[in-house]
């Protein structure tokens, strides 16, 4: 036991780092920009010389596949500045060249519309199977399908950069996700302001513009004393963006929670090797910290006990976390408190064609989000990249728990999970797949819609839907809680390592 106890004294110093550093907003990761990755399938359409006697252009293409000339921008802003076949690219939405390749949105149906990879230079099309059909190589076909490649899919396409392992993460990308949920529409009640999402992943780049003023320093209990706003990994970054990314020079999507708080807690270095230790710690450092929304990475198991112990924790401080359905049989934390108001939210992944992206548990799955094909924010200047895994459809999730809490403060986490799992879509028509939990999520009507019998219970979230203002004091508490919680952590690995 009492060699166990410099491991308490070294996260102790963490914590207290972080307090020192909590309202700096600095530091980068370099990184490179990866290149193309073959694995991403979207719609898309080949232009040909004329429809019906008429030449190509964008309202009518948006009009045929759509059903509104109107949408005609949400092509352009696809495939504004990509180079076509011809080495050219579009600039005009009336004329278009024959065989350029127009990727589409997500809806996108009729006879042309093709479902693959989009073919570069004057290559054949390289199809995939049709949405309905049999899923692609990356995905499940059902919730008891064949398993993908891996646990849990991974970005790839990756390159290394000086200094780290990898920079995860593809430069193809769609923005099918964002559209497809439409968290714009829930903006008006809620933008997630005065709520800390605390990411437990690689990190998060806090020097990214998408991202400034958004990202607290966070914690490395890698190393017990470092600081959580640098990434080398990337996956972090991109699940940072997709929460509470802002509008910047590169056109990257906005986050669903674009006035919420980040606080990033490395619990994987250079390596991508984790360790159930740094995961259990980098969950009561989110906790410590006031973060009442947690979004757990890929390489967080939830089968490990000192994970489970350190998730009870937090569902004993009515804080909603949010983590990937699991992948193998695993015995789910519960809290142990008897009046405890905290959440487990099980996400399942799923591609713009409804196909989960991992082999999940069967009956795990509570809800699903966008996980295939996401355009995230690489770090350092990789910029926007698509990625695919079950930690992006976590991101998500965690992005509308955010939007829900700063409009409800008054809400408990269990409130929370049952308004987000209470207002999804359910996946597969008249006879919804359970496979799929409660369906797809909804942002702008989990915040719109009226529950019956809900009653305010929680402790209540600092903040509100709508302004800004709130960041800085956000914070300055995040650096009084640590300071508070330090002990409180400390005292609390004590414990459990002494009776383990």
């Amino acid at each position: 036991m009492l060699a166990k106890r410099p491991n308490v004294g070294r996260l102790l110093a963490g914590v207290a780092a972080v307090c020192c550093l909590v309202v700096a907003m600095a530091g980068t990761a370099a990184a490179q920009k990866a290149p193309p990755d073959p694995q991403a399938y979207v719609k898309y359409y080949v232009v040909t010389a004329a429809y019906q006697g008429q030449p190509e252009n964008l309202t009518e293409i948006a009009t045929r596949f759509l059903g509104s000339g109107e949408r005609s921008a949400e092509i352009y802003n696809l495939n504004a500045g990509r180079v076509q076949p011809d080495g050219k690219s579009l600039t005009d939405p009336a004329r278009l060249n024959r065989g350029w390749y127009l990727v589409l949105p997500w809806d996108a149906v009729g006879e042309g519309v093709e479902y693959g990879q989009v073919p570069s230079g004057t290559k054949s099309p390289t199809k995939a199977p049709s949405p309905t059909g049999t899923a692609r190589p990356s995905a499940s076909p059902s919730p008891s399908g064949s398993p993908s490649p891996s646990p849990s899919p991974s970005p790839t396409g990756t390159k290394a950069a000086p200094g780290c392992t990898a920079v995860a993460g593809s430069s193809s990308r769609s923005d099918w996700a964002q559209m497809r949920l439409a968290a714009d529409g829930a903006w008006d009640l809620s933008r997630g302001n005065g709520v800390m999402v605390a990411v437990v992943d690689s990190g998060v780049d806090g020097g990214l513009q998408q991202l400034s003023g958004r990202v607290a320093v966070g914690a490395d209990v890698t190393v017990g004393n470092g600081r959580g706003d640098t990434d080398c990994l990337g996956t972090g970054t991109a699940m940072a963006s997709i929460i509470a990314g802002n509008a910047g020079v590169q056109q990257a999507p906005v986050g669903l929670a674009p006035d919420a708080t980040v606080l990033p807690v490395r619990m994987v270095g250079k390596s991508g090797n984790a360790r159930a230790t740094d995961a259990a710690n980098a969950i009561e450092v989110a906790v410590s910290a006031g973060a009442s929304v947690l979004a757990l990475g890929s390489h967080v198991d939830l089968a490990a006990p000192a994970v489970t112990a350190s998730i009870t924790t937090a569902l004993n401080h009515d804080v909603i976390v949010v983590a990937g359905a699991p992948t193998k049989p695993v015995t789910l934390p519960s809290p142990t408190e008897p009046k405890a108001t905290g959440a487990l939210l099980l996400v399942g992944g799923v591609g713009a064609d409804n196909k989960l992206v991992d082999e999940y548990q069967p009956d795990t799955v509570e809800v699903v989000a966008p996980g295939a094909d996401v355009t995230g924010i690489g770090p350092g200047d990789a910029g926007p990249l698509s990625y695919t895994g079950t930690r992006f459809a976590v991101a998500f999730v965690a992005g509308q728990a955010a939007l829900v809490r700063a409009a409800y403060p008054e809400l408990s986490a269990v409130q929370v999970e049952q308004r987000i799992q209470g207002t999804a879509d359910a996946v597969g028509g008249d006879t919804p797949d359970t496979g799929y939990g409660a369906g797809m999520i909804n942002p702008a009507v989990s915040l719109a819609r009226t529950i019956e019998g809900e009653q305010p219970t929680g402790t209540g979230v600092s903040g509100g839907g709508g302004g800004g203002g709130g960041g800085v004091a956000t914070l300055v508490l995040i650096g009084v809680a640590l300071v508070g919680g330090g002990a409180f952590l400390a005292l609390g690995l004590h414990r459990r390592r002494a009776y383990s």
